[in-house]
């Protein structure tokens, strides 16, 4: 501990244990204790008690307290389980009777306080963070501890009970691993004194009658096996496997979604790989008897376990599939796609009945939904789906939601009367049908599909949310027909199908709902991404039924939008058509300079004009994807136009639009050297690169005036950005800077201190303190000069600078003298500074 730590810590004893300070803050008090944790876990030794008697008095007087404030006493027992960590320090205060005082029969547990939550959570957190020796583990079980913390497994503060039943776990952990040196048995008499009173209470409670109490055990063994993977946890399980297994067939069992998580708990843990291991059964009839509803989770977990045996995993992956296979039976679809399984997990009657109530049918198939998007989008756990049923099934819901199916059977009509218009159902089925669109599935199928989708797109009882929804799922699939877009007869179909989509499109686009504005035109952003270039052929197909429509002339239009969301995704949008329109190398208007010019223009005027920060973001946005894709014309017209762009958002009071800028300037720089690079010359950002090629990229990044609104961005408010400034600024002397002559750390450049270089680097250090930033003129940087920006990159420290920049606030923040300076100016004091950072 500093000097200054040690002077301050006993006025902040003294301030926190007296009752008339009411000033503090209990985010500085949680502060604190991060401190003290740091400060003991570093040093073990009882010295820092002797060396700050504070410490010790603290405690004291706060304990002597009539009636002390709850969360000072809660401050206090957590400091004392810190303080108690080490066993040294254990001792000591044992002999001063303080570990009595705190967490025995005499503390604050028989006091009015108790009654106070923020006391008993503190009480359980100063005996966790003692909990690490078996000193400590004795003057628990030896004082009646035990029986204080199996209550509070059932406290009304879930915080608490959360705590005391993780303390339980760690008691149990702590007192195996310190005490048995042999492989345990499920005989009492193997097991330690501590661990025996916790797996009594364990197996009394599962044995109970209360609810309550098993379900706090059953969660206590999750825990366990969750965070625990030593062997003995199988002797553990062997002493309750028989009566967590009756729970399965128990009527008025009413935990099953506990019982499901500790089965997965336990299959994750290699305790319990072993194929051949009961457990696995247990799982097996854990899938049969839990109903869809509470074994989806455990089968979508047991999906994920690459160990897990295979038929494990088949009934795993039936257990989800049951809905959609129940949704394709209950239609009167021919018989050949009668559904996705051949044989079912659990009674398929019990999904029925689940499928045909009002409250459970939405439910189920939401969380049924979210389960399979979650199987397609896995990478590293893949698994195989049957992907052409499992379409049908969603088309099927998708149907039933709008109202176009009217099936024969009973089950049918009562799911469509449930799902009719279901908004939930809609977007779960429709965000899996985007996650199906990269899967193989049957070619006959698309037709039906894009008749739904369209119907949806149409429709004017398709919510926002849901039409968003549509819109994604339509480009997904939009792209995979274009992959399969080979045959005549094909490509007139994607034909017709384009058309209709960019006839719904249009009226979308001039609906009063802006939010359906505002998808219609992230939905034909995403279209561009798509299909812009990707299948050669297919474009020319969606590039004509695009231009034949209104939809450019309305997405421009909605430029002017009142909405900014709007006009925002306007920018983004005319940003991608002129991909299309106006930079295509066959663009049918590729000789019409005015449009192109114009809608440059356009987004340059939102850049400056508009009142929102979204549509500046989006405008600066596009025209970094614009110079990445070089599509700004020759080197000197790029030029001029980012110098116009950069005086334009160097201003700009949105910290997005200024970092924008600068990566629009990486995007002109990276282009500027591929644009100069000379074809036998290694890359640009080689030391190999030609004087004379360095010094014309020197010029023509002058003449963007692109170093002032760097070096100005060093100083910038929002650290973020100097951090990318400073980035590019020694990207840029690394390229620039004559091979052999970059500047020597240990030889710095010396200028006189009147040289504006200097007083550029000056500057530059106070960073976002300076008050006068170098401007051209009298005394000024000429950020225009050429000799005077190589010799900015070969003088100005930006190694220092980037190191400075990227040191995180913390090292004086979360220093501990700064922590208690803090605390006194929260009680006052400190009168000087009375603010509290925190």
């Amino acid at each position: 501990m500093t000097r200054e730590c040690s002077l301050l810590l006993p006025r902040v004893c003294a301030a926190l244990a007296d009752p008339r300070k009411s000033g503090y803050d209990d985010t500085c008090l949680e502060k604190l204790l991060d401190w003290f944790h740091l400060l003991t876990k570093f040093d073990p030794s009882v010295e820092v008690l002797q060396d700050n008697p504070c410490l010790i008095e603290f405690i004291t007087s706060v304990l002597a307290l009539p009636e002390p404030r709850p969360s000072i006493l809660s401050f206090t027992l957590q400091l004392g389980g810190i303080l108690a960590s080490s066993e040294n320090r254990f001792q000591h205060l044992q002999q001063e009777q303080l570990l009595v005082r705190l967490f025995g029969r005499d503390g604050p547990l028989n006091s009015a306080l108790w009654r106070d939550a923020s006391v008993r959570s503190g009480w359980v957190n100063g005996v966790h963070n003692m909990m690490v020796h078996q000193a400590a583990l004795q003057l628990l079980c030896n004082g009646g501890g035990m029986d204080v913390i199996f209550t509070l497994q059932g406290d009304p503060s879930l915080f608490v009970a959360s705590a005391a039943s993780q303390l339980l776990v760690d008691m149990l952990m702590l007192s195996v691993e310190t005490e048995v040196t042999k492989p345990l048995s499920t005989k009492d008499c193997g097991w330690p004194a501590c661990a025996q009173t916790i797996i009594k209470h364990i197996e009394d409670s599962l044995q109970s009658s209360s609810a309550a109490q098993i379900e706090q055990s059953l969660k206590l063994l999750t825990s366990l096996f969750g965070s625990c993977h030593a062997t003995w946890t199988e002797a553990l399980w062997l002493c309750v496997a028989k009566q967590v297994e009756s729970f399965l067939t128990e009527e008025t069992f009413q935990a099953q979604h506990v019982l499901a998580k500790l089965l997965l708990k336990m299959a994750w843990s290699p305790v319990f790989f072993n194929t051949e291991s009961s457990f696995w059964m247990l799982v097996t009839s854990a899938l049969a008897h839990l109903t869809p509803i509470q074994a989806g989770p455990l089968a979508v977990g047991l999906l994920k376990l690459c160990k897990c045996p295979q038929d494990v995993r088949i009934q795993a992956l039936t257990v989800l599939l049951q809905p959609m296979d129940c949704i394709l039976r209950a239609t009167s679809q021919p018989l050949e796609y009668a559904g996705l399984l051949d044989e079912s997990v659990s009674d398929p009657i019990t999904v029925e009945g689940l499928l045909s109530s009002k409250s459970s049918c939405v439910s189920l198939l939401n969380q049924t939904l979210a389960h399979l998007e979650e199987l397609l989008s896995w990478s590293r756990f893949p698994v195989d789906l049957p992907n052409t049923p499992l379409l049908r099934s969603l088309i099927t819901i998708l149907q039933f939601c709008n109202g176009f199916l009217s099936p024969a059977s009973p089950l049918g009509s009562t799911i469509s009367r449930i799902l009719i218009n279901c908004v939930r159902v809609q977007r779960s089925a429709l965000a899996v049908l985007a996650a199906l669109s990269n899967r193989k599935v049957c070619d006959t199928l698309l037709e039906s599909l894009f008749d739904v989708l369209l119907a949806y797109l149409e429709s004017p009882n398709t919510s926002p949310t849901v039409l968003k929804k549509t819109f994604q799922a339509t480009s997904k699939w939009l792209a995979r027909r274009q992959e399969l877009s080979c045959s005549n007869n094909r490509r007139q179909k994607t034909e017709k199908i384009l058309e209709d989509v960019f006839l719904v499109l249009q009226k979308r686009l001039c609906s009063p709902c802006w939010e359906i504005r505002d998808s219609s035109l992230e939905f034909l952003t995403d279209l561009i991404k798509c299909l812009r270039g990707k299948y050669r052929d297919a474009t020319d197909e969606f590039k004509q039924s695009l231009l034949s429509s209104e939809v450019p002339k309305l997405t421009e239009n909605l430029l002017e939008d009142p909405e900014s969301y709007v006009r925002a995704s306007a920018v983004t949008a005319v940003g991608h058509l002129a991909f299309i329109t106006y930079f295509a190398p066959e663009s049918p208007v590729i000789g019409d300079q005015y449009n192109k010019e114009n809608i440059a223009a356009k987004l340059q005027e939102i850049l400056s004009t508009d009142p929102e920060g979204f549509p500046r973001r989006a405008a600066i946005s596009i025209f970094t994807e614009w110079l990445r894709q070089g599509c700004t014309g020759q080197v000197e017209e790029t030029g001029q136009f980012v110098s116009r762009l950069i005086q334009t958002a160097e201003h700009d009071l949105d910290w997005e639009v200024r970092f924008g800028c600068l990566e629009l300037v990486d995007a002109f720089c990276n282009g500027l050297f591929r644009q100069l690079a000379r074809p036998d010359c290694p890359p640009v950002s080689s030391a190999a690169t030609t004087s004379i090629h360095k010094s014309e990229l020197l010029q023509i990044l002058c003449r963007a005036k692109l170093f002032r609104f760097l070096f100005r961005s060093l100083c910038d408010c929002d650290k973020i950005l100097g951090q990318k400034a400073c980035d590019t600024l020694l990207g840029l002397s690394t390229c620039l800077c004559p091979f052999g002559n970059q500047r020597n750390l240990d030889k710095p450049v010396d200028l006189p201190a009147e040289h504006s270089i200097a007083w550029l680097q000056r500057t530059l250090r106070q960073g976002s303190l300076a008050q006068n930033f170098p401007t051209d003129g009298v005394n000024g940087v000429d950020f225009e000069d050429p000799e005077s920006m190589m010799l900015a990159l070969v003088t100005v420290d930006l190694i220092e600078l980037h190191d400075e920049l990227n040191k995180s606030s913390d090292h004086v923040e979360k220093s501990p003298q700064s922590l208690l300076e803090d605390i006194l100016a929260t009680v006052g004091i400190i009168e000087e500074n009375e603010a509290d950072c925190y």
